[in-house]
């Protein structure tokens, strides 16, 4: 880390800080604060907004397991977020992805229309995937592969995979600049 992560759990010095701390401390029981969050917590508001924000990203969309965790996981692998990675590709073999499949998304090269890609994941997999890598490598997402991705999802699930990836771009970006869980330098 570039900085110093905060003591855990760091002090509080108003209310609302130790409202903010019992809230980031709640989303993440039973387990302990992440290395994110030691780091995070140096700003209380933008731990609060942070919180808030990817909480719902993560637990209150309609997206399945393996629909959310494809689109965060590419975006740490194009990123070279390692840290994310290794907190969401253990979610993606939870949610029945195969050790293959994991390999084709975790390779940064890949494109998706490979032999290997269609044999491991479904077509809406790597509509998700192409999507993902279409916002995170270039912003703008080509016509044709919107429109693939659109062809799987509802008008709602579509908007969620976008905050999905959106959000943790934000994340990888993060995570990256400040060499949070020291996986980066």
């Amino acid at each position: 880390m570039r900085l110093p992560y905060v003591p855990d759990p760091p002090p509080t010095a108003t209310d609302n800080e130790a409202k903010v701390l019992a809230s980031v401390q709640a989303r993440r029981a039973p387990n302990p604060l992440l290395p994110l969050d030691l780091a995070l917590l140096h700003s209380f508001p933008v731990a609060e907004g942070w919180n808030s924000f990817i909480g719902a990203i993560r637990t209150r969309t309609t997206l399945s397991t393996v629909v959310r965790e494809l689109a965060i996981c590419r975006v740490a692998v194009v990123n070279g977020a390692l840290f994310e990675w290794e907190q969401h590709a253990p979610l993606l073999k939870e949610g029945g992805l195969s050790e293959e499949a994991l390999h084709v998304v975790g390779d940064a090269k890949t494109g998706f229309s490979d032999e290997l890609a269609e044999k491991v994941l479904t077509r809406h997999q790597r509509a998700v995937l192409k999507y993902t890598d279409a916002m995170t490598k270039t912003v703008t997402v080509p016509d044709d592969v919107f429109q693939e991705l659109r062809g799987f999802f509802s008008d709602k699930e579509v908007v969620e995979i976008t905050a999905t990836v959106a959000a943790y771009n934000c994340v990888s970006r993060f995570l990256v600049a400040l060499d949070i869980g020291e996986k980066n330098h």
